[in-house]
């Protein structure tokens, strides 16, 4: 289980996703993130939902078709937006009583991941959606508490074995969006720390992944997956 009394309190969490722009130093992962999560919620995304691991509360807006929309996460974020306090493994809400659960960059912070995911199946209902998102390629964050990667084939691997059915894979940038982002998270800050240089790395990567898209290589992935 994890331990609360372990995680630091009111860490500060991206707070909206509609701010990230060509100077964000995460661009080229966050950029195809989002519009994934707006595609997924748009098309699949009903009732009361649940977003675990829920921080600030980044992608709230994406459910405003819904009827309610809780968050929960294992201690209280910056912006005190935290609706309960558990771990992602015991959430206190009864079987069966969530439509539509979000779970997006958190997977590799649970070290029991198979409890999360089993505990999300326990709480949707039949035909409720889960919408999970996470790296195959990042640099350790959040340590020690950083403990996983994924490949498409483990995503799907480790729903299934818990019960889900995967809908849709989706990658989230493919080897030169990676490659650009290497170069931001590698080169000294005095070369990629300036808006201007990290505007000119990432514009560039960017188009040289959409005319060149190529996802065997890619740093994060959306899934969809149906109870």
């Amino acid at each position: 289980m994890e331990k609360i009394e372990h995680r630091q309190e009111n860490i500060r969490r991206f707070e909206d996703f509609e701010n990230v722009n060509i100077f964000n130093q995460y661009y080229l992962v966050l950029y195809p993130l989002n519009q994934s999560l707006i595609y997924s919620t748009q098309k699949y995304a009903f009732g009361k939902v649940l977003d675990i691991g829920c921080g600030n509360k980044p992608y709230e807006k994406l459910f405003s078709q819904c009827i309610s929309y809780l968050g929960c996460d294992i201690v209280q974020s910056s912006g005190k937006k935290v609706d309960i306090i558990c771990e992602a493994n015991n959430i206190p809400l009864e079987k069966d009583s969530i439509n539509t659960i979000l779970c997006t960059q958190v997977i590799e912070h649970v070290a029991d991941f198979k409890g999360m995911l089993a505990e999300a199946y326990r709480i949707l209902m039949e035909g409720g959606c889960f919408i999970l998102s996470g790296p195959m390629y990042w640099h350790i964050h959040e340590a020690p508490h950083d403990y996983y990667r994924f490949t498409k084939h483990g995503f799907k691997y480790i729903l299934e074995d818990v019960g889900f059915g995967v809908i849709e894979i989706i990658p989230n940038g493919g080897k030169w969006a990676l490659f650009g982002q290497m170069v931001i998270h590698s080169f000294p800050q005095w070369i990629v720390g300036k808006n201007w240089s990290r505007k000119i790395i990432n514009r560039f990567f960017h188009k040289l992944d959409n005319k060149h898209f190529d996802d065997t290589n890619t740093m994060n992935y959306t899934i969809i997956a149906q109870k």
